[in-house]
């Protein structure tokens, strides 16, 4: 949840055009009576008729008075914004509570309160507060939902004011605002054992030196402060000074989610997209991998990831892994499409990393993107690419019991390389083309003998 900051709205004094905006606050009603007086007025002074002008006078004066009453009242109301909560999955409601405070001496009239929204989220709400007293408050509350990925801007607050006759109303707007977070979809996905996955110490976790290198193959210097139970007393005697053991720690498995976001290799757009189908999926499987204890690291053909993000990723599991979700939905909740034809810039990230499991999202491939591919592969411990082709995808969802298009020849290159391809119909379930890919790796790895660890 997010609160906004109390601000306060309250009639001017002493401005050079404040009846200048009173007058042009009059309504409807406050205009007719202006033009009726008007007129009495002149037919009075037509017909000689005394009683028809003071009867004119007194409604063309009311409209004036009343505005005039209404721009110098002290109104002091305090406006607060609640959402609940402020990220939410697209196609997901979330719901905005408002609040005002009267901290005036005096109570209000009658209030119409009304919150700016993107016409994405809906209707702009309107609410009608009655008299509010002295030192009281009025909660209200709206609801918004988007089927599109976005950081949506909720504001500013606007509270019209009217006096008692309804001859004029005049417009505070407050100064704060909130922002709704629509992030992707996230599908739960069953624990399989892709290859790329560490051994040994945990789920998804291996043994590795305390410091990286190789250096780290032999006993270091003495620090201060270092414990003496770790003294290496053979180096110690052999080199003429006090040297320690390097500890082993456990250091997280690593999982890389590469998304294409090329604007060349998809078609279509709107919330059934094959892109949108390729944001979901690259969410989802960030999530569940954070659950299972892995460093994750979002990259996407541009060769940039989540700000903030190490060069290993972030640690999930006990280590903030719920702060670090957030982050990730927040970058994946305002990707686009970009310009690029190319995936080298994702491969230089690649290969200046350490090996760990590769899971690609990818639209529609050439032969260059598909050999750059081929030489990722060498670099990751396990590559898995679900591959959405822009001709599938514009067709109508294929049968279930019929065999889904994976790429042609592309595939088979990426499958001669390597990776274990999935081919995303459109409609496909993430869960199942999960699955498929499990299947996928363990058909290969019997076939050659080989065995994925998890």
């Amino acid at each position: 949840m997010t609160t906004a900051g109390s601000v306060r709205a309250e009639g001017d004094h002493g401005d050079r055009g404040g009846l200048r905006t009173a007058l042009a606050g009059l309504t409807t009603r406050g205009r007719s009576f202006l033009a009726a007086g008007a007129a009495a007025a002149v037919c009075a002074y037509v017909l000689g008729q005394s009683d028809l002008l003071r009867v004119g006078l007194l409604l063309a004066v009311l409209p004036p008075v009343c505005a005039g009453v209404l721009y110098r009242t002290r109104y002091r109301v305090a406006g607060s914004r609640r959402l609940s909560p402020s990220r939410v999955p697209a196609g997901s409601e979330a719901r905005v509570h408002l609040r005002m405070d009267n901290v005036s001496r005096m109570p209000t009239g009658l209030l119409m309160l009304q919150d700016r929204v993107p016409y994405v989220l809906g209707p702009r709400p309107r609410f009608v507060l009655d008299r509010v007293e002295a030192g009281g408050r009025r909660e209200v509350s709206y609801r918004v939902r988007s089927d599109l990925r976005g950081r949506y801007p909720l504001g500013p607050l606007q509270l019209r004011l009217s006096d008692p006759f309804g001859m004029c109303e005049l417009t505070r707007a407050f100064s704060t605002y909130d922002t709704l977070t629509v992030i992707p979809r996230v599908e739960p996905l069953p624990p399989v054992r892709l290859s790329g996955e560490a051994k040994g110490h945990g789920d998804g976790r291996q043994r590795s030196l305390a410091l990286a290198g190789e250096d780290d193959l032999i006993p270091r210097g003495y620090r201060y402060g270092d414990d003496l139970r770790r003294v290496h007393w053979r180096s110690t005697a052999r080199y003429g000074e006090l040297m320690v053991r390097r500890e082993e720690q456990p250091q997280r498995a690593r999982c890389s989610v590469l998304l294409d976001t090329r604007a060349v290799a998809y078609a279509g757009a709107g919330p059934d997209s094959a892109f949108e189908w390729a944001v979901s999926g690259a969410a989802s499987v960030l999530t569940h991998m954070l659950e299972r204890g892995f460093s994750v690291r979002l990259l996407t053909d541009t060769g940039a990831s989540v700000p903030g993000e190490g060069s290993d990723g972030f640690a999930g599991a006990s280590q903030g892994s719920a702060d670090t979700a957030g982050l990730m939905m927040d970058t994946l909740a305002v990707v686009d499409h970009s310009d690029g034809a190319g995936l080298s810039r994702a491969y230089d990230v690649v290969r200046g990393g350490s090996e760990g499991l590769l899971v690609a999202f990818l639209g529609d491939l050439d032969e260059e993107q598909a050999a750059v591919l081929a030489r990722m592969r060498q670099r990751s411990g396990g590559a898995v690419a679900f591959l959405l082709d822009s001709g599938t995808w514009m067709r109508e969802p294929a049968d279930a019991s019929g065999p889904p298009d994976d790429g042609g020849k592309w595939s088979r290159m990426l499958r001669e390389a390597g990776w274990t391809v999935v081919g995303v119909p459109r409609g496909a379930s993430l869960e199942e083309q999960w699955r498929l890919a499990d299947r996928e790796r363990s058909g290969l790895a019997a076939a050659s003998g080989g065995e994925g660890a998890g």
